[in-house]
């Protein structure tokens, strides 16, 4: 599951389940994180603090998330802050059945969006001078990865580490595969990684891996002595009135959300499948948490705005590596050039769910986009397009008729 670098990696190819089912399903139900940003300056505008309704505002967006329905997407619904007023926009239902429309408010499993939390709370130790950038694995958690005195904390946060993704290993896809309910420990987790050698030396290239993250997680935990689930409701959620915003210890979604589902074209069944109660933590700290389009964008908000790290830390987190030609990656965080402008942030898919929550640099204009399923090659056509339209509505533009980045669907 490492995503492709371009900004049609955004979109799932469908699965031939006939040929090669194990792996297929595994794909279904494990779809990683994607997403890619940078770019072309805005105007500055200043963070509208509106807690936007759900509407049809803006004609072009309606028509464009009506046509993710249309692809075979049970819904989905659109967040667009342009700095001096913010609205959401909605197609389809939250929920098939019993049917529910969609409500404000309404929480999503987020996916890899959860990376940006978790290098927020390393760079937050970073400042407090518990942690550094340079300390390494070996030092907070001993014993668990070979060659561990090699990878920095900068290393997991970049993806430059050199360690297999364990969501590609095939003993973990058996395991998932035939208990899609189980629960999974970090440790379980990081073992099926370092059962595999290397990709490169540590800082040599750049493999998107869910294995660093989860070894970020464990690091925070020893180094505070608490869990992750304490230090993102207290550093993060609390103080920025996240009501919304859960890392979840179980998979029962607690109040309002949208169900997720696999469209018929991923499992060669006749209707949407239902998924919302796949056990997440497979992704942990990696891809676990549950949030809505507003807790997102205004989490984004406060991140780029500057209150929730020290200009230094935020800086550190901007310093990003070339992954394709307009693309990188910094610390838990994307950026990529569109012809609207620049946008930095995070997007990221599990199981019946894919959100993106892209911002301008300063946090002031941002989109949500977040669908609960996990598209296939139509419905992903459909969300590019989408995606499109609401960045250059954040910048108060109009889309240009072809999409950000030309291109078909990839895997």
């Amino acid at each position: 599951m490492t995503p492709t670098l371009i900004w049609s990696a955004l979109m799932t190819k469908p699965v031939d389940l006939a040929t090669t089912p194990r792996k297929a399903l595994s794909l279904l139900l494990l779809t990683c994180l994607l997403g890619l940003l940078a770019g072309v300056a805005a105007p500055p505008a200043q963070a509208s603090r509106a807690h936007p309704r759900v509407e049809q505002r803006d004609a072009a967006l309606q028509r464009a998330v009506d046509a993710i329905v249309a692809a075979g997407a049970s819904g989905a619904v659109v967040l667009v802050d342009d700095g001096t007023d913010a609205w959401q926009q909605a197609s389809g239902a939250a929920r098939l059945e019993p049917e529910q429309a969609w409500r404000r408010d309404e929480k999503v499993r987020i996916g890899s969006i959860t990376k940006t939390f978790v290098a927020t709370l390393v760079l937050q130790l970073v400042d407090e001078g518990r942690l550094s950038l340079e300390d390494d694995v070996e030092e907070w958690v001993p014993g668990l990865v070979p060659g561990g005195v090699g990878i920095s904390l900068r290393h997991l946060l970049q993806h430059t580490s050199g360690l297999f993704s364990y969501s590609e290993d095939e003993a973990f896809l058996d395991a998932f595969v035939t208990d899609p309910e189980r629960s999974f420990t970090p440790g379980e987790l990081v073992a099926y990684a370092v059962a595999h050698p290397p990709l490169f030396a540590p800082g040599a290239d750049w493999s998107y891996s869910n294995t660093n993250y989860v070894l970020l997680g464990l690091v925070l935990e020893n180094a505070t002595g608490e869990s992750l689930r304490s230090l993102l409701r207290d550093r993060i959620i609390k103080p920025l009135g996240l009501t919304h915003t859960k890392f979840p210890a179980g998979a029962t979604i607690p109040g309002k959300h949208a169900a997720g589902y696999l469209p018929p074209s991923l499992t060669g069944l006749t209707e949407l499948l239902d998924v919302t109660g796949v056990n997440p933590s497979w992704a942990g700290a990696a891809g676990a948490l549950l949030s809505t389009t507003t807790d997102v964008r205004d989490f984004y908000r406060a991140l780029l705005s500057g209150e929730l790290l020290s200009p230094a830390s935020l800086a550190a987190m901007k310093q990003t590596v070339p992954i394709e030609e307009g693309t990188a990656y910094g610390l838990g965080l994307l950026s990529i050039e569109t012809p609207c402008g620049t946008v930095w942030g995070h997007d990221g898919s599990v199981t019946g769910y894919s959100t993106y929550a892209l911002s301008n640099e300063s946090g002031t204009r941002s989109m949500v986009l977040a669908l609960p399923t996990t598209p296939d090659e139509a419905i992903s056509a459909a969300q590019l397009r989408a995606l499109s339209i609401a960045v250059c509505a954040m910048y108060g533009r109009s889309a240009p008729a072809r999409t950000l980045v030309a291109g078909g669907a990839g895997g």
